[in-house]
């Protein structure tokens, strides 16, 4: 199946997974409770077996119980996340979007530093590619 995205619930179903590593469909029930949410039992496990066919969590069956597991990697399925919330939300400007998270909150000066080290970071990078000659294909 294609990439799909997760819904905002079925994001914090992953959370869940993702911070445990595999849970059973009682764990995932206690923890997103626990954080307020107040679903029953048989709606976690609807939701788990949505998230499966769509992809987003395998399991395994232990006895009776089935132990779940996400199948996409937490920063993979945050960047796609982000890719589209800055198409659907700015239109592709990456200036208005950091400029809408830096207004949204107050933020620390360590924040900023750590910030403008990612920044520089990745202008490094930015740099490096645009000094490497183009990679042509062998042949022809």
């Amino acid at each position: 199946m294609a990439d799909q995205l997760p819904t905002e619930r079925e994001l914090e179903l992953l959370k869940v997974l993702w911070g445990r590593g595999e849970a059973t469909v009682r764990d995932v029930c206690a923890e997103m409770n626990e954080a307020g949410a107040s679903l029953a039992y048989t709606t976690v496990l609807t939701l788990l077996q949505i998230m499966e066919e769509k992809g987003l969590v395998t399991h395994r069956q232990v006895g009776r119980a089935y132990v779940y597991a996400a199948t996409r990697e937490r920063d993979r399925t945050f960047r796609q996340l982000a890719r589209g919330f800055l198409g659907r939300v700015f239109d592709g400007s990456l200036e208005e979007y950091v400029r809408g998270v830096l207004d949204a909150q107050p933020i620390s000066v360590a924040q900023l530093d750590r910030l403008a080290e990612m920044v520089d970071a990745k202008r490094r990078e930015a740099q490096r590619q645009d000094t490497e000659p183009p990679q042509h294909p062998r042949g022809g």
